[in-house]
C-alpha cells in the first residue's frame, strides 16, 4: 500500500502521482464534480466552517482527524484499506484462487454494473437531503448532516476512482453519467427506486439514515467479499464511515421517540401534534414506509443476476467467511417467500438463487434491534405502545409481492381494502404536513428543536451546546 498523499490535488493512497494517465483523467473529473457539489449539495450554511471529520489515512488514528472546514475545501480522497498478504477467494467457482488485482475479461461488464450501481446511490442521497440544512433542528444535527453529505460525496469518489482505474473509456463515461443522472428527475433519474424518494424533512432523514443507509452496510459488506480485491479494500474503508449513518439513524430516531415520550407524560394524551410533537403512531407510519421501501432495493426473491455475481466471486453474502457451509450454495436449499390466494406461501429454491432473500434477512434482523431500543425506551416511560416492522410483503414495488396488497401484518387484502385503510398504515398528507410545520431551523449552539430531545453526548468529546457550525 502507497502512502496517504494527503497533499495531493486528489488526496490519495493508491500513488495516482505514479500513474499520470489516471491521474490527468481523475483531475479532468475533479471540476465536473465540484460544480455538481455547487448546485446539487447542501443549499444553505455552503460556507460556514463545520466540524467535520476528515479521513487523511485508513489506520484507527488517521481516518478520523476533526477541525472546522468550509464545505467546498473538504478533502475528497481516494483511500482503499491496507492489502491483505495472500488473500484468498472465499467463495464461488472460484473458490481457493488468489483474489484479482485487475478485472478479468469475462467478468468486465457485470463488475462494473455492480459499481456503477452502487455509486449511483452515493450522489442521490446528497441530492435527496439537500434542503435539509435549512430546517435543522440544532447546530449538533446540521454537522451530522454535512458529515454524512461530505462521506456520501467520498464514496462517490471510491466507486468512480474504480471506474477510471480498471474500466478504460466505459468506466469514465459512467462516472460522468453519475453526475447526469439526478435524484426524481423525470428524465433521467436515479438507478434504485429509493433514491428518488423526497427526504423533505428530518423524520425522514433519520428514518433514511436508519433504514436505508443500513441497505448501504449490507450491499457494501457483500461487496467487501468481492474477489476483485481493490473493490473489496474499497468498500473495507466506506463502511468505516457508513456506521456514523447509521449512528445518525438510530440515535435521530431515538431522539424523536424520547421527546414524544416527553410529551404524552407532559400532558397526559396520545394526541401531541397540538403540543408541538409527533405522535406515536404517525412514527410507525414512517417506519413502515422506510423500511419497505429499502426492503425493495435487495431485489427479487430468488435472482439469476445475484447468483451469477456470487458464482463469479463478484459479490459475496454478508460476512462471507463466517458462514458454515460450503460457500458454492448449489446444492443447499432454502425456502422464499411467496405470493398466494391464501396468503403467503413459500417455495424451496437453491441458497445460491436465495442469496438476495438472504441478504434481506440479515438486514431485517439487524432492523428489528433498534426497534427494539426504541421499545425499551416506552417502555421504560410507562407507555403502552409497540413499535413494529411491517411484514416483509407489505408494500413492495419488488418481488413476488410487487403485484399486489398486503396488510403490515403480511395479509392480502383488495384494492379497496388497501384504499381505505393506506393513510393508517403510511404517511398521510396531514401527516406529512404536520411534520413539515414543526421543521424550523435552530441556528443558537446548545439549543433544540421542540419534537427532538437533545444527544445524551456531543461529538468527538465535545460538548451539545458546541458550536459545530460557525453561523
Amino acid at each position: 500500500m502507497a502512502a496517504v498523499d494527503i497533499n495531493a490535488k486528489i488526496p490519495n493512497n493508491v500513488d495516482l502521482a505514479g500513474d499520470r494517465r489516471l491521474q490527468r483523467a481523475l483531475e479532468q473529473w475533479q471540476p465536473k464534480f465540484v460544480r455538481w457539489w455547487e448546485e446539487l449539495g447542501p443549499a444553505a450554511f455552503a460556507r460556514n466552517p463545520v466540524y467535520l471529520r476528515t479521513a487523511i489515512d485508513v489506520g484507527q488514528e488517521g481516518w478520523a482527524n476533526f477541525g472546522h472546514v468550509e464545505m467546498p475545501d473538504y478533502r475528497w480522497g481516494i483511500f482503499l484499506s491496507d492489502r491483505e498478504k495472500d488473500r484468498k477467494i472465499a467463495f464461488g467457482d472460484h473458490k481457493g484462487e488468489d483474489v484479482w488485482q485487475e478485472v478479468p475479461g469475462e467478468y468486465r461488464s457485470d463488475l462494473r454494473r455492480l459499481i456503477v450501481v452502487q455509486g449511483d446511490t452515493e450522489p442521490a442521497s446528497v441530492e435527496q437531503q439537500r434542503k435539509l440544512s435549512l430546517t435543522a433542528p440544532s447546530l449538533y444535527d446540521m454537522r451530522n448532516l454535512f458529515q454524512v453529505n461530505v462521506e456520501e460525496g467520498r464514496h462517490l469518489w471510491a466507486m468512480v476512482y474504480l471506474l477510471h482505474g480498471y474500466f478504460g473509456r466505459d468506466g469514465r463515461d459512467e462516472a460522468d453519467e453519475m453526475l447526469e443522472r439526478h435524484s426524481g428527475d423525470a428524465d433521467n433519474p436515479r438507478i434504485l427506486g429509493a433514491f428518488n424518494e423526497e427526504t423533505p424533512d428530518w423524520l425522514s432523514f433519520f428514518m433514511f439514515t436508519y433504514f436505508t443507509d443500513r441497505d448501504g452496510k449490507y450491499q457494501l459488506a457483500s461487496l467487501r467479499e468481492s474477489a476483485f480485491d481493490p473493490l473489496s479494500r474499497t468498500c473495507e474503508f466506506m463502511l468505516k464511515e457508513e456506521a456514523h449513518h447509521m449512528f445518525v439513524g438510530a440515535s435521530g430516531v431515538g431522539r424523536v421517540v424520547q421527546r414524544t415520550a416527553e410529551l404524552i407524560r407532559e400532558h397526559d394524551t396520545d394526541d401531541i401534534h397540538q403540543y408541538g410533537g409527533i405522535n406515536l403512531d404517525v412514527l410507525q407510519k414512517y417506519i413502515n414506509f422506510h423500511y419497505s421501501v429499502s426492503l425493495d432495493l435487495f431485489g427479487s426473491e430468488t435472482s439469476t443476476n445475484a447468483a451469477n455475481y456470487f458464482a463469479s466471486g463478484l459479490k459475496g453474502r454478508f460476512q462471507e467467511e463466517r458462514r458454515d457451509d460450503d460457500h458454492l450454495l448449489k446444492s443447499v436449499y432454502r425456502t422464499v417467500p411467496d405470493w398466494t390466494e391464501s396468503g403467503i406461501g413459500a417455495r424451496e429454491v437453491t441458497q445460491l438463487a436465495a442469496l438476495n432473500e438472504t441478504l434481506r434477512d440479515d438486514y431485517s434482523e439487524d432492523c428489528q434491534k433498534g426497534v427494539d431500543r426504541w421499545n425499551r425506551a416506552l417502555e421504560e416511560a410507562g407507555i403502552n405502545f409497540t413499535f413494529r416492522l411491517a411484514n416483509t410483503s407489505f408494500n413492495r414495488k419488488v418481488g413476488t409481492f410487487r403485484d399486489h396488497h398486503m396488510s403490515p401484518d403480511g395479509k392480502p387484502i383488495s384494492d379497496a381494502e388497501w384504499e381505505a385503510n393506506m393513510d393508517r398504515w403510511l404517511p398521510s398528507d396531514s401527516d406529512r404536513a404536520h411534520v413539515l410545520s414543526l421543521m424550523t431551523g435552530v441556528s443558537e449552539p446548545g439549543k433544540m428543536a421542540g419534537w427532538v430531545a437533545p444527544p445524551s453526548r456531543g461529538i468527538h468529546q465535545k460538548p451539545v451546546d458546541y458550536e459545530y457550525v460557525r453561523v
